[in-house]
This record gives structure tokens, sequence and C-alpha cells, in this order.
């Protein structure tokens, strides 16, 4: 989603075209972010205030996607969680009950207010025996004034106190790719994945076994791309240039 269809909030040039031709064509997608914080009802929000008409439907999180993990590991189980609504929510819909009393796991998602008590928390019930999940590995994340501490960098934090490694479900996890491919009904060879960042988007498409598509509109520029022992399927200036393509 960032870097891809918006940038700081706004629309990417030619976003709004790339959408409407994907919904009129019929084919089915997913917009994807690793970003837990928020529901898909609220990315949808967000997303018709840029100008970009995306239903809840399809847009997968790494909080629904984290939910689903679970569900399929140990279905009916318990959490503690760190996080905001979009990753309580995932978790309540598929019947985990929300606890601080001896949790099969700890969750931890995004949150702009990271509390000092929670982190403190999520150590001593790992520390006594709780599973450590965390939606995705980014260390930062941006804002207005710059990057903010995100799941990867407070999961450090906790890794260092209890010296338990925790399961990263989003990207560049192909699970995260693999189980919205699923919702799709979609198959590896005939879908394609577009994404602005090499380190996640591409390498988790491309361990999925998808076709990659990497567009300029992010954090990658076309002289970096070198740098990647891997390389995309495809390098596009933006979403623009994909219209004509559908």
């Amino acid at each position: 989603m960032d870097g891809v269809l918006v940038h700081e909030g706004r629309p990417v040039p030619g976003a709004d075209e790339f959408i409407k031709r994907l919904r009129d064509s019929g084919k089915a997608f997913r917009v994807l972010t690793n970003n837990s914080i928020y529901t898909p009802r609220d990315l949808a929000v967000r997303l018709r205030a840029a100008g970009l008409d995306v239903p809840p439907e399809s847009i997968w999180t790494s909080a629904l996607a984290t939910a689903q993990f679970l569900d399929d590991q140990r279905p009916g189980g318990s959490a503690y969680v760190v996080g905001e609504a979009g990753l309580t929510t995932a978790l309540h819909e598929v019947g985990y009950v929300l606890t601080d009393l001896d949790p099969d796991y700890v969750v931890l998602g995004e949150t702009r207010t990271y509390s000092f008590t929670q982190v403190t928390k999520a150590i001593r019930l790992i520390d006594n025996g709780a599973r450590f999940i965390a939606t995705n590995p980014d260390p930062v994340g941006p804002s207005i004034d710059g990057a903010l501490p995100a799941t990867g960098a407070v999961a450090a934090l906790i890794t260092k106190a209890t010296g338990v490694e925790p399961y990263f479900v989003g990207k560049p996890n192909p699970i995260m790719m693999r189980t919205a491919l699923n919702l799709l009904g979609g198959h590896s060879g005939t879908t394609a994945m577009i994404g602005d960042r090499m380190d996640t988007d591409i390498v988790c498409g491309m361990e999925a076994g998808l076709y990659t598509i990497l567009v300029l509109t992010g954090v990658v520029q076309r002289d970096q791309i070198d740098r990647y022992p891997y390389r995309p399927s495809l390098v596009v200036n933006s979403v623009a240039d994909l219209i004509d393509h559908i």
C-alpha cells in the first residue's frame, strides 16, 4: 500500500485509475500492508480520503495474517497483545481470548504509544513460557517528524531481555503473501505482486513464487536494485505504467 498506492498520505499519480481498471477488469486483488495498527475498514476510509476506492475486503494486513496464522496453529487460543485495534480486532474475530493470565502467545504489533509497562509484562510472560509472535519486522515507521521505532525495534528489545526470538508473520515472510493468495483463490503462476521495497516486498513475492514488479515511487531507486542478490521480474516508474497491462 505505502509507496505503491500512496506516499506520505497522498495518492501516487495514476493510482486511482490503476485501482479503477483493476476493479473494472474483475481481477481479484488484495492491497497488502505490514501496518497492524488499523483495521481494513479504517484503511479503506484512509484510502478513500486519498481518492482511492478500495473496499475493506480487498485489504490484507499483517494483523489479519497473524490472526490467521495463530488460528491455524492453535485454534481458540489466548494471547497477550501489545498493539492497537487492527491487531486486537483481528484476533477477536478468529476467536482468540486476550489475556495476561498465562497466555499461549505474546503477540507484538505496531502502536504509536509503546508502553514500558506492557513491554515489561510481555517480557515476563515470555520468560514464563509464552510463545513470542510479532506481526512484522519493520524496525522503524514513518511520521511527519521523522522515523518512529516500530515492531521490529521493540521485538529486538524483548529478545535482548528474554533471549527468545519472535516469529514474524508479515513481509518478508512469504506466508503473508500465500495466505492472501489463498483468499483470492489464485495460483502463484498467474499472480503478480507490486511493491516498492526490495528487502520486503520483492523478496517476499519471489519466495512465494509470484511475478514481482518493483515500482520506484517508494524507498528504492533504480540505481540501488543491483545491490541485491535477486531482481524483480519487472521494474516500472509507478503503477501508472501498469494500467495498460491489466
